[in-house]
């Protein structure tokens, strides 16, 4: 039997948007609620009691019993004492928009990095609302075996609560650790990594299932997928390039979350190019990209180079294209995932936009490989050189990192690092050394 459930949007400062309250009802069945009433209003602030004013809240509390409703979910960030105030006039549970996202992640979390993510986000978001509206909480400890220092129920729980969030705290250190050390390996060796962004629901996990034939779980909801995915696979030209999926992205965001999964955004944070996929049939469209670009900002991101991945184009009728920037750039691509139309077309614009993504490097070149020095130079990408005692030449160079990949596998040169890179590459690595059978059994 689903949870029946309540539904509050409130305009301030203007009317409600209709799909502001569409989105919350997305959210409410997301987390498994029957949204069975929706209650609406305007306010030119926010009340300091109840967030709503005490006419609006004496309505919530005849709607919620007239509906037999268990639960109220409010599309609004409530304080605790807004929480707690309306909990105990309309006597049903209530959550405000922050705890209903998170109770969504906490359900559709499958790797264990995921699960301690979101239930460290849940205790930060709890701390606060430890004294809701059960007084059993302020009661001091007593009775036989509980006699002691005087500490109350309340005092209990905070400390137990924090104690665990330390716990998960250094857990998560651990695990980001080992991302990292990951994540540091597939940058010694320069393949490029594209990471899908959007908003949710834009069709991500789809595009990536479409890309790279991974089985990734596709549905028609809200963070339908969570923790990320990575592949590697081959554009046309045959350029490797590793892709990786990444948790959808929506209005007001908890900051809870965002703090939380830092070490899975990182994939977009250190990507060389991000494909910002977007629901081209949604009516909200532009607001949706404004919102993806708010957080990339937020974690550091917003400077990657981006392709726009106009998606679900079979709504429209429309058919698959590529628009161009000034610089003749391929800016967006239109396609449909689901019909895997106008995915060749994308490949393509991948590969042109990565061709076209530089980092400073420096190479070892032996002496014979004259005709190479002379390309490099004629195409305007050295930017300086220094001859050494056994005759090859230590080159400073700013090129695309297929290019480096190609240059690592060619035979008389070794990169010896590469700026943008973590973990500097030097000779003793032999990470990216061609002639070595080491590295060239790490390059295949």
């Amino acid at each position: 039997m689903s949870t029946r459930a309540v539904l509050v949007r409130l305009g301030l400062g203007a009317q409600v948007d209709p799909e502001d309250l569409e989105e919350l009802s997305q959210l409410a069945r997301s987390a498994g609620a029957q949204p069975v009433a929706t209650v609406t209003g305007r306010r030119e602030r926010p009340d300091s009691r109840f967030f709503m004013g005490s006419g609006k809240a004496d309505e919530l509390r005849a709607t919620a019993e007239a509906q037999e409703a268990d639960v109220i979910l409010v599309d609004h960030a409530l304080s605790p004492s807004q929480e707690r105030n309306l909990e105990m006039h309309t006597g049903r549970r209530v959550l405000d928009r922050n705890g209903l996202i998170l109770d969504i992640f906490a359900q559709r979390a499958r790797s264990f990095e995921g699960k301690l993510e979101v239930e460290l986000a849940q205790l930060k978001h709890l701390a606060t609302r430890l004294v809701r509206g059960w007084t059993h909480l302020e009661r001091q400890k007593g009775g036989i075996g509980l006699r002691g220092p005087g500490e109350t129920q309340l005092e209990t729980d905070r400390r137990l609560l924090s104690q665990r969030v330390r716990v998960l705290t250094k857990r998560l250190a651990r695990i980001k650790q080992q991302r990292e050390t990951s994540r540091r390996m597939r940058t010694q060796i320069p393949v490029p990594t594209v990471a899908l962004v959007g908003y949710t629901n834009a069709g991500k996990s789809t595009l990536f299932r479409a890309l790279t034939g991974a089985d990734a779980y596709v549905a028609d909801q809200l963070f339908a997928t969570l923790d990320p995915t990575v592949r590697r696979i081959r554009l046309p030209g045959g350029t490797p390039v590793v892709v990786s999926d990444t948790v959808g992205f929506i209005r007001e965001l908890p900051h809870e979350l965002v703090a939380a999964f830092q070490s899975t955004l990182t994939e977009a944070r250190e990507a060389t190019l991000l494909l910002h996929v977007v629901d081209a049939s949604d009516p909200r469209r532009d607001a949706h990209e404004a919102q993806v670009n708010a957080v990339l900002a937020e974690i550091g991101a917003e400077h990657i180079p981006q392709i726009l991945v106009y998606n679900k184009i079979d709504r429209l009728a429309g058919a698959p294209r590529v628009d161009r920037d000034a610089e003749q750039r391929a800016a967006a691509v239109w396609i449909s995932a689901a019909h895997r139309s106008g995915l060749d077309l994308l490949e393509r614009a991948i590969a042109e936009r990565l061709a076209r993504v530089a980092r400073p490097a420096r190479l070892r070149v032996a002496p014979g490989a004259g005709a190479l020095r002379s390309r490099l130079y004629s195409r305007g990408a050295v930017r300086g050189e220094r001859a050494l005692e056994d005759g090859s030449v230590d080159l400073a160079v700013e090129l695309p990192d297929v290019e480096l990949l190609e240059l690592a596998r060619t035979r008389g040169v070794q990169i010896l690092e590469m700026q943008g890179s973590d973990v500097p590459c030097t000779p003793a690595d032999g990470y990216l050394e061609s002639d070595l059978s080491a590295s060239a059994a790490k390059l295949s």
